[in-house]
């Protein structure tokens, strides 16, 4: 009889058993999602809200016990076993399923909703899932539930509940829960529940909250014009909400990515950064680390930064010339000031910043300035309605669609387990281009390295959810201050030796990309007087 022999060894590729405890998280969790489905399928409950209730308990629960089971028992750190051996981490079969399962979900959500039991006809009864949730909306805003109120809820489960289970896995790092229950908080209240009550309050009013932390450009729609005029007649709460707004994007923001780089953003506040970090969590290690995808990415982000700026120049150009009663600036004013800022900012960041910038990216957006202003300039003396020939709500139309809803929520959301968590915000968030410009040449943002202590491991490159090659700047010693860097301190977290550090210093000597530490290449003392 041949006897079986346990493998002990360190590097054993055996996957440990489920014990009870996380077995009956799975099933509690597999339960609350069954309830959920059957809903999507019709099934009509007696007593909804307490069928809803127990299905989102019976999902947290599920977390709760699977998770205080799984990390609770283990020595403090980070132990990312089997990613590449699991078929749910390494592309595997289960990972695809689970990619085509989040697909065709955004793609019903964002073009089918009647299938989710979104009522067409005005003052139907919804059905299906949107059915399901409606004790839970008329609880919170007075109104029955809406395909949105469906997917605003489920976003805010999956953050949550999978936010505890991050901070679990990630307790001995004190950044990283801080950073957690951060962005936690500002989706459970400023995403969630506050527009929500907000509307129950002021029923008579036009609905001018939806998420109270997301700002333009990934906010796209806050400059059209049906979203002006909700703001404009919705009293003292709607004007607030609009001088937040623009407050946010044009003071706010810039402040607080001086001092702390785009992280408070993208890493502490943004639901889709939250969704990423939570629910993405066990996906960062997919992102491609290669050359060739750091150059698409260059190109897509700001061709969709662009996008965003050219369709909302058009909404504003056409509200005002539609509604110059509810404006204190005529649309003649804000052509030439769009001209004078666009010239301004780029002839400041040639004159004072182009030696921090790659050659080709400098010249681009000079050309794709250049470009605009042109057709700007072109349209307004030909008497155009649409500033750029072409009508500003078809244009915006085209962007909502192809980059609101199918790269942020189709691509964005469904191919983690493809491409890896980040995919949205590394490929297509407008927001996370302008972020990524002030922090690369306006910031006291940087990632320090100790090259002496780097063992080249490389689990730092390997987590980087954005695809940075973190270990051939640790190896050189050398600061990280990439555009794309959202600062989440994985790298940081994962290091064995402490090698990296996030800090917020002054801005010079931030960029030192000849300083190699390596060998000889730098006088050491030298470059320590002069810090």
């Amino acid at each position: 009889m041949s006897k079986t022999v346990k493998n002990i060894s360190i590097a054993s590729q055996e996957h440990n058993d489920l014990n009870g405890t996380q077995r009956a998280g799975i099933a509690l969790g597999l339960i609350g999602l069954f309830i959920m489905t059957l809903a999507l399928l019709n099934v009509e409950f007696p007593n909804k809200g307490y069928w809803l209730a127990g299905s989102i308990t019976a999902i947290f629960s599920g977390i709760v016990l699977y998770s205080n089971s799984f990390y609770l028992n283990r020595v403090e750190g980070i132990s990312n076993n089997h990613v590449w051996t699991s078929s749910l981490t390494s592309r595997g079969t289960v990972a695809y399923a689970i990619g085509l399962i989040l697909t065709s979900f955004y793609v019903v959500l964002y073009w089918f909703p009647q299938y989710l039991g979104l009522s067409s006809e005005e003052g139907a009864a919804n059905t299906g899932i949107v059915s399901f949730f409606d004790p839970l909306s008329l609880l919170l805003n007075g109104k029955p539930a809406s395909q949105w109120f469906v997917y605003g809820t489920l976003y805010t489960i999956a953050i949550v509940g999978l936010g505890y289970k991050f901070i679990l896995k990630y307790r001995h790092n004190k950044y990283q829960l801080v950073r957690t229950i951060s962005i936690m908080f500002f989706q459970l209240g400023f995403a969630f529940l506050i527009p929500e009550i907000l509307e129950k309050l002021n029923p008579e009013k036009a609905y001018f909250a939806k998420d109270i932390k997301n700002m333009w450009p990934l906010n796209y729609y806050f400059f059209d014009e049906w979203h002006l005029k909700n703001m404009i007649n919705g009293g003292n709460l709607g004007l607030f909400m609009l001088i937040f707004g623009v407050a946010l994007i044009f003071i706010i923001s810039p402040i607080l990515t001086y001092f702390y780089g785009k992280r408070w953003y993208c890493s502490w506040v943004c639901g889709c950064g939250g969704l990423a970090e939570t629910a993405g969590d066990s996906f960062r290690q997919l992102s491609d680390k290669s050359e060739k995808a750091w150059k698409i990415e260059r190109w897509m982000i700001h061709t969709v930064l662009v996008l965003a700026f050219v369709s909302t120049i058009a909404v504003i150009f056409t509200f005002l010339t539609n509604n110059p009663d509810m404006s204190f600036i005529t649309k003649d004013q804000f052509v030439w000031g769009i001209v004078i800022f666009l010239g301004v900012f780029t002839t400041a960041l040639y004159v004072f910043k182009r030696k921090d910038m790659d050659a080709d990216a400098i010249y681009t957006m000079l050309s794709l300035v250049a470009i605009m202003v042109i057709a700007i300039l072109m349209n307004y003396f030909s008497g155009n309605q649409n500033i750029f020939f072409v009508d500003s709500y078809k244009l915006r139309e085209w962007y909502g669609f192809a980059i609101g809803a199918a790269f942020s929520g189709v691509i964005g959301v469904g191919f983690y387990p493809i491409l890896g968590n980040r995919v949205w915000c590394r490929f297509g968030c407008p927001m996370a281009a302008i972020l990524g410009l002030q922090q690369r040449l306006f910031s006291k943002f940087r990632i320090t390295t100790n090259g002496g202590q780097c063992i080249s491991c490389g689990n730092c490159s390997t987590y980087c959810e954005m695809g940075i090659d973190v270990r051939s700047y640790a190896q050189k010693g050398e600061n990280i201050v990439r555009s794309s860097c959202v600062g989440c301190g994985i790298c940081s977290a994962v290091c064995p030796r402490g090698v990296l550090k996030l800090e917020n210093d002054t801005p010079a000597g931030r960029i030192n990309s000849n300083e190699i530490l390596l060998g000889n290449d730098v006088d050491l003392m030298d470059l320590i007087n002069q810090k």
